[in-house]
C-alpha cells in the first residue's frame, strides 16, 4: 500500500508534464502561421507596402460609400487612387506625394462628401497622404522635402475646416520625425563604414608591423653573419700565414658571393620595410648575368658544366631575364645540396620560341652531409611562379638515369641591343619586390628525394 501511495504522485506528476507539453506542442501549431505571416512580411520593404497598400485598399472600397457620394462603379478606382501611391513610397516618394495631394484636392473639388462629414476626402486617403510625407522626408532630396511639406500644409489650411487646420502643423512635425529617423540611420551607416574603415587600417598596420619584425630578424640573423663571412673572407690571406694562391682566390670567390648575397638581403630588407614595395633603384640581375652565375657557381666547387651560351641574353625583356636567372639559381642551388659532388650539365638557348634553359645532374657518387638539408622548402615552387608570372612554363622532375633535371621556357622576344633602353619598361611582369625569397628555399621535390638519398 505504501508503494502504491507513494507512486501515484509520480504518476500524477507525469501526467501533469505531460499535458504541459501538449499544450506547448498545440501552442506552437498555433504559432506557426503568424511566425510565417511574420517573415513574409518582413521580407522586403516592398512586401510590407503591398501587403499594407492591399489591406487599405480593402478597407477604403467598404467605407467609401459611408463619407462621399460615389457610384458603386467607381469606388473600387477611387479606393486605387487612395491606396496606390504608398507602392511609390520607397522608390519613388515624391511622384506618390503629387499622385496623393492630387487626389486630395480632386475630392475637394469634386465636393462628393456626404452632410455631416467634416473633411473633404476619406479617412484613408488622409492617412496615406501623411505616410507619404513622412515617405518623402525619408528618401527624397532636401528641396523635395521643402515642397511637399509646405505644399501639404498650404493644401491642409485651405481646404481642411477650422478644427482640423492645426493638422497643418501635424503634418509638419511629423515630417521631422521621419528627418531625425533619417539622420540617425545615416549616421550609423557612417559609423558602420569608419567601423571598417578603421579595421582595415588595423588590419593594414598589422601587417606592416609583422613585416618590419620579420626585416628586423632577417637583419639581425642572415645579414649580420652574411657580413661576417665577408669580413672573414676578405681578412683571411692577411690574417692566416702561407696561404697559396688557390686559397686566396677561394678566399675572394667567397667574399665575392657572401657580397652579392648579402646585397639580395638587403634588397628584401627594402621590400620588407616600405609599404609600397618598392624597392630603391638597385641592379637588378638579368639575361647578361646568366655567364657570371654560371661561372661563381662552378668557382664555388660545383662540378658545372655548360653549352655555348647565346651572345644576345642581354636583349631579353627584363623580367624575363630576371625570372631566369633566379631559375637558374635556384636550379643549381638544389642540385648543390641535394645532391653533392653530382655531375652538373645546364644548356641555355635563344629561339623563336622564346629563352629555354635547362639544369640537369646526375645520381650523387655521396650522401648529403648532415649540415645540409634535404627537403621541405618551396625553391621550385616559387621558380614555377616565377616562370608563370613571365608567361612561361617550368618542368621538373627525375631523369632515366636516376637524377633530376629543371626545363623552363620563358616568352622573350629579342630586341636590338641599343634599344634595350628603351623597352626596359615593357614585359616586366615579374618585379624583384613579387617574389624576393624565390631562389632561398629547398624544394622538396629534388634529386634526393627521387633518389631516396
Amino acid at each position: 500500500m505504501r508503494t502504491g501511495l507513494a507512486r501515484a504522485p509520480r504518476a500524477a506528476g507525469r501526467g501533469v508534464v505531460r499535458t504541459g507539453r501538449g499544450v506547448a506542442t498545440v501552442g506552437r501549431w498555433a504559432s506557426a502561421p503568424a511566425r510565417f505571416a511574420f517573415r513574409f512580411l518582413t521580407r522586403s520593404p516592398e512586401t510590407t507596402l503591398f501587403v499594407l497598400a492591399a489591406i487599405l485598399f480593402v478597407i477604403a472600397w467598404a467605407t467609401l460609400s459611408l463619407t462621399h457620394d460615389v457610384t458603386v462603379s467607381l469606388r473600387p478606382v477611387v479606393a486605387l487612387v487612395e491606396t496606390a501611391p504608398l507602392l511609390l513610397a520607397r522608390i519613388r516618394p515624391m511622384a506618390g506625394w503629387a499622385i496623393s495631394i492630387g487626389g486630395a484636392i480632386g475630392f475637394a473639388l469634386a465636393d462628393m462628401a456626404l452632410p455631416g462629414w467634416q473633411m473633404p476626402w476619406p479617412v484613408v486617403h488622409f492617412l496615406v497622404l501623411l505616410t507619404m510625407v513622412a515617405a518623402v522626408a525619408l528618401r527624397a532630396r532636401w528641396q523635395e522635402v521643402a515642397g511637399a511639406v509646405g505644399g501639404t500644409a498650404v493644401v491642409f489650411g485651405l481646404l481642411l475646416p477650422e478644427e482640423l487646420r492645426p493638422w497643418a502643423i501635424g503634418q509638419a512635425l511629423l515630417a521631422g520625425v521621419a528627418l531625425l529617423v533619417r539622420w540617425l540611420v545615416l549616421s550609423r551607416r557612417q559609423l558602420a563604414i569608419e567601423t571598417v574603415s578603421t579595421q582595415e587600417e588595423r588590419a593594414r598596420r598589422a601587417v606592416l608591423e609583422e613585416r618590419s619584425m620579420i626585416a628586423r630578424e632577417l637583419h639581425d640573423v642572415v645579414a649580420h653573419h652574411m657580413s661576417l663571412i665577408v669580413v672573414q673572407a676578405q681578412s683571411a690571406p692577411y690574417r692566416l700565414d702561407e696561404v697559396g694562391d688557390d686559397a686566396k682566390a677561394e678566399f675572394t670567390s667567397i667574399e665575392q658571393s657572401a657580397r652579392a648575397a648579402l646585397n639580395e638581403v638587403r634588397a628584401v630588407l627594402g621590400v620588407l620595410r616600405t609599404e609600397s614595395h618598392e624597392v630603391a633603384s638597385a641592379p637588378v640581375p638579368g639575361g647578361a648575368d646568366l655567364v657570371a652565375l654560371l661561372e661563381s657557381s662552378r668557382a664555388a666547387g660545383l662540378p658545372l658544366t655548360w653549352g655555348e651560351l647565346p651572345p644576345t641574353l642581354a636583349s631579353v625583356p627584363p623580367g624575363v631575364g630576371l625570372a631566369a636567372y633566379r631559375i637558374l639559381q635556384e636550379s643549381l642551388a638544389n642540385a648543390s645540396r641535394h645532391a653533392p659532388g653530382a655531375a652538373v650539365r645546364a644548356q641555355v638557348s635563344l629561339d623563336a620560341k622564346g629563352l629555354s634553359l635547362s639544369v640537369e645532374n646526375s645520381v650523387a657518387p655521396r650522401l648529403p652531409g648532415p649540415g645540409r638539408e634535404t627537403g621541405g622548402g618551396s625553391g621550385l615552387l616559387g621558380a614555377r611562379t616565377r616562370a608563370e608570372s613571365a608567361g612561361g612554363t617550368l618542368a621538373a622532375g627525375p631523369t632515366p638515369t636516376r637524377g633530376f633535371r629543371v626545363e623552363a621556357v620563358l616568352p622573350a622576344t629579342v630586341t636590338d641591343p641599343g634599344d634595350a633602353d628603351d623597352d626596359s619598361g615593357s614585359g616586366n611582369d615579374a618585379d624583384p619586390a613579387s617574389n624576393p625569397g624565390g631562389a632561398v628555399e629547398a624544394s622538396a621535390t629534388t634529386a634526393s628525394d627521387t633518389q631516396g638519398q
